[in-house]
């Protein structure tokens, strides 16, 4: 060592460049041993101060703008688009012509469905007229057999006298047969009446079920008629209410048909100054959102503005996509200045629950576990008096999966993203997806001499930035730790608060 200290002076002496070369060698030496003096030193934290206010805890979803009520349109018969009265946006009133279909076939139609019609109704007539010739050929004929039904009873009285005198020997045995041919006579003209009075009351039955055959005939023709004329009034397209016009479907000369289910020419909305946004709301949610509750939403076209409206209505049909079960909030909002759209795809957030005047905790706080080894931190809970049971794990007590994560986590959908931090390994949470959290974790306190005190915490509402403290020592301005750089000296993956980045120790 001696000759080496000898070695380093006679070069010293020697050489200008020598003695920079030494001058850089030594100073090459200092900062590799002060790197390594700092690598074992404290770590250095990320940290967020405690804050004081209200917390709202929101549920989010996703939802589309719609008007009330939406009317399709139809066409009930089959033809050409002859004329179209409206388009896109037009203002329309109920029983307003919106749309014509080409009439000609129909009106030849109706035309040949009131000839068939007159005809049957000449048939009727006809028929009438005869029935009234046959019921006079009937009287006539019933006549005829009373007339000889007197003559017949005349010969036969002329017959016993006859025959009476001609026993005696008065007349002639031949006056007595003439007389008998005469009643025989009179037998066989009863006869011919009464068949003649009979075959006409046949055809007169005869001509009164054709009568009837033929008014039924003639109301099928009148039906014909009416269908013809319905059809016809079809041709014209009238709105069935008051609104705007927000899709048109066809253009003139294009054909529709009408078969199993009617074309749909327009769509109407009612009155797009009230409106309805459609939210899909996660099964975990739907059980905190109540009817008549307000909320709140942005949409893509304006988003520096916030509209409003009132929770009217959950719908119980469930949609299920990949296992996802949703299901319709219905948010009921005004639309006065009819700048929001059917189809607008809206981003919705309903307050469930709130907590006022309250100390906020710093979500990435409770999330927070440095790296220390077991025996460290029982020696630090024992130290600052904090139970094993006040890591944050918790008992199920009914309210679903007892691992706790949700108050200091994101919301769903929501991603852990950030670097430059290690993540912390807190177990906070609530199952079951209640509103309020009765559960208790540990955050940790930055002390002034850069050392960490575990605090113990009882939870209440998150807002999933920040949670309410129900029970602690904490008070606002007090510094806690978020996440740390880890001791290699590269980042970790701890995710920074939302509304404001971490300061670093």
């Amino acid at each position: 060592m001696k000759r080496l200290f000898e070695y380093l002076k006679e070069l010293w002496k020697r050489s200008k460049w020598a003695r920079l070369a030494m001058l850089a060698g030594a100073a090459l030496l200092l900062v590799l041993v002060y790197g390594h003096f700092r690598s074992g030193s404290a770590s250095e934290y990320y940290t967020a101060k405690v804050e004081h206010g209200d917390i709202v805890q929101i549920v989010s979803a996703t939802g589309t703008i719609n008007a009330v009520t939406t009317v399709q349109v139809g066409s009930q018969v089959s033809g050409n688009i002859n004329k179209l009265y409206v388009d896109f946006n037009s203002h329309v009133k109920q029983g307003q012509l919106v749309a014509e279909i080409d009439p000609a076939i129909f009106r030849a139609q109706l035309q040949q469905a009131e000839a068939d019609l007159a005809n049957a109704e000449a048939n009727v007539t006809s028929l009438q007229a005869q029935i009234e010739t046959q019921r006079a050929e009937v009287l006539s004929s019933s006549a005829e057999v009373d007339k000889a039904q007197a003559q017949l009873n005349d010969a036969q009285l002329q017959y016993e006298r006859t025959k009476g005198l001609a026993e005696q020997g008065i007349v002639a045995v031949s006056q007595r047969d003439t007389a008998k041919a005469v009643a025989d006579a009179a037998v066989a003209s009863l006869h011919s009446a009464q068949a003649v009075l009979a075959q006409s009351k046949a055809k007169l039955n005869s001509s009164i079920a054709n009568l009837e055959q033929a008014k039924a005939q003639g109301k099928q023709k009148k039906a014909t008629v009416d269908l013809a004329r319905l059809n016809l009034d079809h041709c014209k397209i009238y709105a069935p209410i008051d609104g705007t016009v927000i899709a048109r479907n066809v253009d003139v000369g294009q054909t529709v048909a009408a078969s199993l289910q009617a074309p749909v020419l327009f769509t109407i909305a009612q009155d797009l100054t009230k409106m309805l946004v459609y939210a899909k709301t996660d099964e975990a949610d739907v059980g905190r959102i109540k009817v008549g509750g307000t909320a709140t939403f942005r949409v893509d076209s304006f988003p520096r503005e916030t509209f409003s409206g009132s929770v009217s209505q959950i719908r119980m049909n469930a949609t299920t996509v990949q296992n996802v079960v949703t299901y319709d909030t219905i948010v009921a909002f005004d639309n006065p200045e009819q700048k929001l759209f059917p189809g607008m795809t809206a981003y919705v957030s309903i307050p469930v629950a709130s907590e006022s005047d309250v100390v906020k905790i710093p979500n990435g706080a409770l999330r927070f576990k440095p790296e220390i080894s077991e025996e460290q931190r029982r020696a630090l809970y024992a130290k600052y008096n904090i139970p094993e049971t006040g890591r944050g794990a918790r008992k199920d007590s009914g309210g679903g999966p007892g691992t706790v994560e949700a108050a200091a986590g994101p919301p769903r959908g929501a991603s852990a993203g950030g670097q430059g931090m290690r993540r912390g390994g807190g177990t906070l949470g609530a199952g079951g997806g209640s509103s309020t959290r009765e559960d208790y974790a540990v955050a940790w306190k930055l002390l002034a001499d850069k050392s960490l005190e575990p605090v113990r915490l009882k939870l209440g509402v998150t807002d999933f930035t920040f949670t309410a403290m129900k029970e602690g020592p904490l008070q606002p301005g007090d510094v806690l730790v978020i996440g740390e750089a880890s001791k290699s000296g590269k980042p970790g993956a701890q995710q920074s608060p939302v509304g404001g980045g971490p300061r670093r120790f």
